[in-house]
């Protein structure tokens, strides 16, 4: 597959934080077969800067190629607009393949855009199910899977999912756990500025928090039931709480202030650089969470991890890693802690693939099917 134009152009898309941390591992490997023109289109669905450019930069990838901008918090209003967008660079100057990476609506928008262009699509995190058709992540991972032309799993239960589903074997790589990679190149800097000093915590002794998904920060009920977990926690140990933009607009930061003050040991800080926020996790005694990634990254740490859905896509975290979905119920979450802080949890085994040289396999693929 050649572009008429000269050199193959190749669509990196991201969204999200956790977009740029995987398309951080793939760039510099597919920026070195100097026979493609990387081209990194970056929708705007995160618009906050610790969370969009400035994270980009400390990811070291270089400034999108193209920046779309679509700003909107209705999700259908957001897909349409970058469906539009994405279809007018499509015309403006055609790739030959588009990679998308995850399961953000940045990602099934620009899949199906390219798919309708008759573009081949490769998704990177193929195959990962949590069965749950209302989240909006699982409608965008089947949409996704479903117009993809090459499908790089990171788990077996990815390529299980994807056999089941009809897809056919010879579109299916298993490569791996490419977040991982981000994350091993990282480590050393990590551990070495020791975040959590900053905040006058002691390692191995505080908790470490996320909440984002639409499902427990939308809804007023179950968030404020979360919320007084963490309190409960934090009455036994410090919680360190890097407060997500949607979090904080669901709170609203008066709130959280008044939470604050009854609640001395939840620290409520910004979205943190990822180096500063890997420090953080990977120094903590525990981990508590709905976030997808969080769930990878402390698999390969060996920080127990306390998940705060009832589903999770990633079941080789629960099967080889340190994670026990919980739920949102409290006295679920507060057996979990116990279990996790007095030593109960299983000890992490390594984890096939998720070796630091994901990224490597997954360029490998896509270099084929461009130049196939």
């Amino acid at each position: 597959m050649t572009n008429r134009r000269g050199r193959p152009i190749v669509d990196l898309v991201a969204g999200t934080r956790p977009n740029l941390v995987k398309l951080a591992a793939l760039h510099p490997h597919l920026s070195r077969c100097h026979g493609l023109h990387l081209r990194l289109v970056h929708t705007g669905q995160h618009t906050d800067p610790h969370l969009s450019s400035h994270f980009a930069s400390e990811m070291g990838l270089p400034s999108p190629d193209v920046q779309m901008l679509v700003d909107s918090r209705d999700r259908w209003e957001r897909a349409a607009g970058i469906m539009d967008r994405y279809a007018a660079l499509i015309e403006h100057r055609r790739p030959d393949v588009t990679v998308v990476v995850g399961d953000v609506d940045s990602t099934a928008a620009c899949a199906l855009c390219a798919h309708q262009h008759d573009i081949p699509v490769v998704h990177v995190e193929a195959g990962l199910r949590s069965f749950d058709t209302s989240m909006p992540e699982e409608q965008n991972r089947i949409l996704t899977d479903a117009v993809s032309r090459l499908l790089l799993a990171s788990e077996p239960s990815g390529v299980q999912n994807l056999h089941r589903e009809g897809i056919p074997a010879g579109r299916i790589q298993l490569v791996g756990n490419v977040m991982i990679d981000t994350l091993s190149r990282h480590l050393p800097a990590a551990r070495r500025i020791r975040t959590f000093e900053r905040h006058g915590l002691r390692e191995r002794g505080y908790a470490y928090a996320t909440l984002h998904r639409p499902e427990n920060v939308d809804d007023a009920h179950v968030l404020e039931g979360l919320l007084a977990c963490l309190e409960d926690v934090s009455s036994r140990m410090p919680v360190i709480f890097p407060v997500h933009p949607r979090t904080a607009r669901s709170v609203g930061w008066t709130r959280m202030e008044q939470r604050l003050q009854r609640s001395r040991g939840l620290v409520a800080i910004p979205p943190q650089p990822y180096v500063e926020n890997l420090s953080l996790l990977m120094h903590a005694r525990v981990a508590l969470t709905d976030s997808g990634g969080i769930q990878d990254e402390t698999s390969v740490l060996g920080v127990p991890c306390i998940t705060m859905r009832d589903t999770t896509e990633r079941p080789i975290t629960v099967q080889m890693g340190t994670n026990v979905v919980a739920g949102s119920d409290r006295a679920r979450i507060s057996r979990a802690f116990e279990e996790a802080t007095s030593g109960g949890c299983r000890p992490r085994t390594r984890i096939p693939g998720w070796d630091g040289e994901a990224a490597v396999r997954a360029s490998s693929h896509i270099l084929a099917l461009v130049t196939g």
